[in-house]
């Protein structure tokens, strides 16, 4: 099969979404009650959507006018096709890169997403749990620049061997000279993706890794679980010195540039102090590396109108992935990465309220108004005028020197 051209290539997670429209009465107490045994919930039309790592962050790609090529897995059966369809709809070449399980099932997710309160899903992983690196054909990245690779706790094959599969494939794609980039998903504690060590696994593939972008809960629960726990109990609050903790941890594993996705608290930036990794990142990407070396930077989130949070994080980080392209420096990639996330939310789906990549730098320039900044930063200074906090440990910028 003769794929056409990409830049990017993003593997991984890809399901069926169905999302329920909920009433706007149907906050507060009344969704506390949507899981209780018996509860009758009175909502709207259920919307069908592509969803995952591979079509999130693909499909946002695309819509910001980056040539992508989506590899995943999929059942033959009606929600596979269902995929396929919803694929050839936005571009029928887009679904030509995915893989058919003849004995799978596809997976699938029932996304309850109602006015005031957090997502929950009921997921269902079906062929992603089949899919390994050998289902992937060796065309599958001729041509591309960066793989960018998603939710692998949600998938067997890509956990439950240490990680050695995962940290495989990315050194493979290294050599052909692309860039590689990682995205996690939360699994359930108590799952057998729950019980997998989660630091260890970090540690066998991130030194394969270019660019790791988890949320911070993600990372909180690979690295520190009572911290984690913690958390979600409301007991701890979040600051930069905390995710600079994580982000060195991270760092230390061997990946050159850490993106922690930080909800509506924005987008927090860490890049490597090793300048010999730094200079392998812009050597597979023909850009100037001294600009990416020991950056600390977090940029706030922008004042929109949320209609649905579902796929923002994969939308953020196809903002990034498509500023490093166009080689873009650390602040203006993350400035763009989070304004792209924004965009997202506008819509309830994941990825129509997406817009060119053009229309996103007409409203940054328009001077898109920040959210005020809630998360504790300590230490560092803001910059007004770019509403940057740039850390302490941010000393190319603070010095303008090089290593």
């Amino acid at each position: 099969m003769t794929l056409p051209p990409a830049d990017v290539v993003v593997a991984g997670h890809i399901c069926l979404d169905v999302l329920p429209a909920f009433r706007q009465h149907a906050t507060g107490a009344a969704v506390r009650d949507i899981l209780m045994p018996g509860a009758l919930v009175d909502v709207g039309p259920a919307a069908l959507a592509t969803g995952g790592s591979v079509a999130n962050t693909g499909l946002a790609l695309h819509r910001l006018g980056v040539p992508t090529r989506l590899v995943g897995k999929v059942g033959a059966d009606m929600f596979g096709r269902a995929i396929r369809e919803l694929l050839h709809d936005v571009a029928p070449t887009l679904g030509e890169g995915l893989i058919t399980g003849a004995d799978d099932v596809s997976s699938y997710s029932v996304v309850l997403s109602a006015p005031g309160m957090d997502r929950i899903f009921l997921h269902c992983s079906g062929a992603n749990h089949t899919f390994t690196a050998a289902d992937i054909p060796a065309n599958r990245f001729a041509g591309a620049r960066i793989l960018h690779f998603g939710y692998p706790p949600l998938m067997r094959g890509f956990y439950a061997d240490g990680g050695q599969a995962m940290a495989t494939l990315f050194h493979q794609a290294r050599d052909t000279g692309m860039l590689t980039s990682l995205d996690m998903a939360q699994p359930d504690p108590h799952s057998e993706a729950g019980q997998i060590d989660w630091s260890a696994w970090l540690a066998r593939v991130l030194p394969q890794v270019d660019i790791f972008a988890p949320s911070v809960d993600e990372l909180l629960y690979m690295l520190d679980r009572p911290l984690w726990a913690a958390r979600h109990a409301q007991r701890t609050p979040m600051t930069t010195t905390l995710l600079a903790e994580l982000a060195e941890q991270v760092l230390d594993f061997g990946a050159a540039i850490v993106a922690i996705k930080l909800g509506d608290e924005g987008l927090y930036l860490r890049t490597t102090v090793n300048a010999l990794r730094l200079r392998a990142f812009a050597s597979q990407n023909g850009r100037e590396w001294a600009a990416w070396w020991e950056r600390e930077l977090l940029v706030p989130c922008f004042i929109v109108d949320v209609v649905g949070t579902t796929g923002a994080g994969d939308a953020t980080i196809a903002g990034l992935l498509a500023a490093i392209l166009y080689s873009f420096d650390p602040v203006a990639a993350a400035r763009h990465a989070v304004a792209v996330g924004a965009c997202a939310v506008e819509q309830a789906d994941a990825t129509s309220g997406v817009p060119s990549w053009p229309t996103v730098q007409a409203r940054l320039a328009a001077g898109w108004a920040h959210r005020p900044p809630v998360l504790e930063c300590i230490g560092g200074r803001w910059d007004a005028t770019e509403v940057v906090w740039y850390g302490p440990l941010d000393r190319l910028h603070q010095e303008q020197g090089t290593p």
